[in-house]
C-alpha cells in the first residue's frame, strides 16, 4: 500500500529510503530460516522474538554489528513500536507488516524515548554498534536519570534505617558497660563485706548477681 502525494507520486517514493535499522529488522523477520528465533505472528501484523538470547548472540551481529538485545529494543521504541504481549517479546507497529516493506518509509523516528520497554539483562549483551549508540544515547538519557533518581532515594532510605539501628546499638552498648561497671563495684563490696556464717564467707549472693547480670545481657541482646 502506498500513499500518493502531489501529481500522483507515491509518498514513499518522494521520501528518502527507510532507515537501515527498519530495513534490516524487516529482513530478519521475513527470513523463513530464522522462524525458530524470530518470526511474524499468524496475521503478519506483529513479530515475535522467541529466543532473545539466541537472537542477540547469533542474529544481531550479522546485521547490526553488536549483540545487545536491550539496544535493539530501545531502537524499536524510538520508531514507535509497542510491546503487544506481556508474556513474550512481541512487538507491533501499524506500518511494519509482513510483505509490505514499502510502508517502512512512513515510520517516523521519535525524538525522545518514552521508556515503554524494560531493560533486558542478557548475558550475551556487549557494546552496541557505535552508529546506533549515537542514535539511542539521547533517547536513553531520561531513563538513566530516572533510574539514578530512584536509586538515590532508595539508598537514602536504607541509610536512615542503618543510622537508626546504629544509634540503638550504641545505646545498648552504653547500658551494658554501665551494668558491668555496677556489678564490678558490687562484687568488690561482696568480696570485702559479704555475710559470714560461723566465720565462713557465703558466696551465694555473688552467684545470684552473676545470674541476674547474664539475664540482663540476654534481655538487651536476645541474639547473643
Amino acid at each position: 500500500m502506498e500513499v500518493e502525494g502531489e501529481k500522483g507520486v507515491p509518498e514513499c517514493a518522494r521520501r528518502a529510503s527507510p532507515p537501515p535499522f527498519l530495513l534490516k529488522t524487516h529482513m530478519l523477520v521475513e527470513d523463513p530460516a530464522t522462524d525458530e528465533i524470530i518470526s511474524w505472528n499468524p496475521q503478519g501484523t506483529t513479530f515475535i522474538v522467541w529466543q532473545p538470547a539466541e537472537f542477540a548472540r547469533d542474529l544481531l551481529p550479522t546485521l547490526f554489528k553488536h549483540s545487545n538485545f536491550s539496544s535493539f529494543v530501545r531502537q524499536l521504541n524510538t520508531y514507535g513500536f509497542r510491546k503487544a504481549s506481556s508474556g513474550r517479546w512481541e512487538f507491533q507497529n501499524d506500518l511494519f507488516r509482513r510483505g509490505e516493506r514499502e510502508l517502512l518509509c512512513e515510520i517516523k523516528r521519535r525524538k525522545a524515548w518514552t521508556g515503554k520497554f524494560p531493560t533486558v539483562p542478557l548475558r550475551t549483551q556487549q557494546a552496541g554498534d557505535p552508529d546506533e549508540d549515537k542514535e539511542s544515547s539521547s533517547t536513553s538519557g531520561s531513563s538513566d536519570h530516572n533510574s539514578l533518581w530512584d536509586e538515590n532515594k532508595r539508598l537514602k532510605r536504607e541509610n536512615g534505617v542503618l543510622s537508626s539501628e546504629l544509634v540503638g546499638m550504641k545505646r545498648k552498648c552504653k547500658d551494658l558497660l554501665d551494668l558491668l561497671a555496677g556489678y564490678a563495684k558490687h562484687d568488690v563490696a561482696v568480696e570485702d563485706e559479704g555475710p559470714k556464717l560461723f566465720g565462713v564467707r557465703l558466696h551465694g549472693a555473688k552467684k545470684r548477681k552473676q545470674e541476674e547480670m547474664n539475664e540482663a545481657i540476654h534481655v538487651m541482646f536476645p541474639q547473643a
